[in-house]
């Protein structure tokens, strides 16, 4: 994951909702091509080009919160029917990864804030993502941004607040492979890209132990990633227990992945040290995230 530009502030603005997504690192840029004319036999052998915009190409990586989960896993995913909502629990946004992705895709448009220069990008979708889980870590989704536009100067001074809510951590993840649960699972990537198709890769590393190994063939994998603390003011957070969230009431989100195929074990053992080798596995079924929340935005 190479990322050259970070601290800038980014907007994401669909027809519903728009809002800033926190602590951003992102490449969004024009994209551009050169209609280049050869050089002729005769006379001095310059090449003479001329640049042309053909839209919007990058990437944009963010934590996942309670409060952009439902819509960033919407754009990276897609939509697999209405919000479910009951009444003083919880709301409930299903998305499916198709391997067939349909040509009209979530469009959104994004607000680039670097160095006091602001571009606005309009039309753009998600082409792939990639999901990551890690220990010690946040969650973080990073989304690579395609356009057919060319950005324009973005002509408002007021910019969306930043979405403050409780981020989701990679230790407070659980992973059960066919109905068992493994502990140790030390991190995994979920990625896709969407270009002729949809194709569909998992990474798990994992700490060798002597029990028995991850299979080869996987029927279901879920994640399962719960907040465990509830937002106080400072002067109340000192001491306070760290669990007192109840399950899928505040804020929840849940990975479901079927039929994964074992393509290499990258696992190096020439270490003296504990070894924690990945895994690589072909995702042959279907893709489907769930998450729960205690709110009631709109957020296609």
């Amino acid at each position: 994951m190479i990322i050259n530009g970070c601290d800038c502030s980014i907007v994401i603005k669909t027809a519903y909702r728009e809002f800033g997504v926190p602590y951003v690192e992102e490449t969004i840029r024009e994209a551009v091509s050169l209609l280049q004319e050869q050089a002729s036999i005769e006379g001095n052998g310059s090449c003479k080009a001329i640049r042309k915009s053909v839209g919007v190409t990058g990437c944009v990586v963010t934590p996942l919160t309670i409060g952009t989960a439902p819509l960033l896993l919407y754009l990276a995913m897609g939509s697999a029917g209405l919000p479910l909502f009951v009444s003083e629990t919880r709301n409930v946004y299903q998305y499916r990864l198709d391997l067939v992705p349909m040509e009209g895709g979530a469009c959104f448009d994004l607000v680039q804030d670097r160095g006091g220069e602001r571009r606005l990008f309009e039309g753009c979708r998600v082409k792939g993502f990639e999901l990551r889980f890690h220990r010690g870590e946040a969650v973080y989704l990073k989304l690579d941004i395609c356009g057919e536009f060319a950005p324009a100067v973005y002509p408002y001074s007021e910019i969306p607040v930043t979405e403050v809510g409780e981020r989701f951590s990679g230790d407070c993840v659980c992973y059960r492979i066919n109905g068992i649960e493994y502990k140790n699972i030390y991190g995994l990537t979920l990625s896709a890209k969407r270009e002729g198709g949809t194709k569909t890769e998992l990474w798990i590393k994992r700490a060798l132990n002597k029990g028995p190994d991850l299979p080869g063939l996987i029927e279901e994998l879920t994640i399962t990633a719960q907040l465990l603390s509830e937002p106080q003011p400072s002067a109340e957070r000192e001491g306070s227990p760290l669990d007192k969230y109840e399950y899928r009431h505040f804020g929840m989100f849940r990975i479901t992945i079927k039929r994964l195929v074992l393509i290499s074990d990258e696992t190096a053992v020439d270490c003296a040290d504990g070894v924690i080798g990945p895994l690589r596995y072909y995702v042959a079924g279907t893709v489907c995230s769930e998450v729960f929340t205690s709110t009631g935005e709109t957020i296609a």
